[in-house]
């Protein structure tokens, strides 16, 4: 499958249906993200000295939501440990399709499992690191704190837990500039207005953004501590947080 530009949203729709990862987003998903968010071309190897950092021996690395593999690549090439598996899971097939043709393709040095499974069914068992990248704001509200108390429950002591989110924010001054600037930064990139429009209609009930203290609570009523922000650019951060 090759990849493509992202036109999903260049012609006029009468209706917007829903964002679905889908096989026309994947082919066109390495464009569509590197464009549509800020920095996550910093993220992704920045995850993988995190992991390289923080994975311990004999552990599992979860990468939940994994969708292509670039948190699951940077990981394995990262990573200096003994007996440490990665463990790359995704609930949409399209995507764990290609997952396996990239890994396949450019091996690190740690092994990498990719599963086809709904991560709100994943037993989370030994994991010294645990990667959530823009995963949780696609579920509802409801589960989010769910997850994350079952991916804090199956950590090793000292287990790191990567989290990076699009965020919202309680002052609404500092919303409309923070979605102004991050339209801005999608037309530096070539994105239209009507893409951008269209493409925000499409994932207003699919992509439901937290506020940075909501994630905080998330962690604290897991038992997780030392909540970190290490990355931000506009309306979306990477936090870090230990068991």
């Amino acid at each position: 499958m090759t990849e493509e530009q992202d036109k999903l949203f260049a012609k006029s729709r009468a209706e917007t249906t829903g964002f679905r990862f889908d096989e026309q987003v994947v082919r066109v998903f390495p464009d569509m993200i590197s464009r549509s968010v800020p920095g996550y071309e910093l993220v992704v190897p920045m995850i993988g000295m995190l992991a390289r950092r923080y994975a311990q021996s004999s552990t599992n690395i979860y990468d939940l939501g994994c969708s292509l593999g670039a948190a699951s690549l940077a990981m394995s090439r990262a990573v200096n440990r003994q007996a440490v598996k990665i463990i790359a899971l995704d609930n949409s097939t399209a995507m764990v399709d290609r997952c396996r043709e990239n890994l396949t393709g450019n091996p690190g040095l740690v092994p990498v499992e990719v599963q086809l499974e709904d991560i709100l069914d994943t037993c989370i068992e030994n994991a010294s690191v645990v990667v959530l990248n823009f995963t949780l704001q696609f579920l509802q509200r409801e589960q989010r704190q769910t997850l994350i108390d079952r991916i804090a429950a199956g950590m090793c002591k000292k287990g790191a837990l990567i989290l990076s989110e699009k965020i919202c924010f309680e002052d609404q001054d500092e919303q409309n500039d923070q979605t102004q600037w991050h339209h801005d930064f999608k037309k530096t990139q070539g994105y239209s207005d009507l893409e951008i429009a269209q493409k925000r209609n499409a994932l207003e009930d699919v992509l439901q953004p937290d506020t940075e203290a909501m994630h905080h609570q998330r962690f604290e009523l897991a038992g997780l501590s030392r909540p970190r922000r290490w990355f931000q650019c506009f309306n979306f951060a990477s936090y870090i947080a230990f068991r």
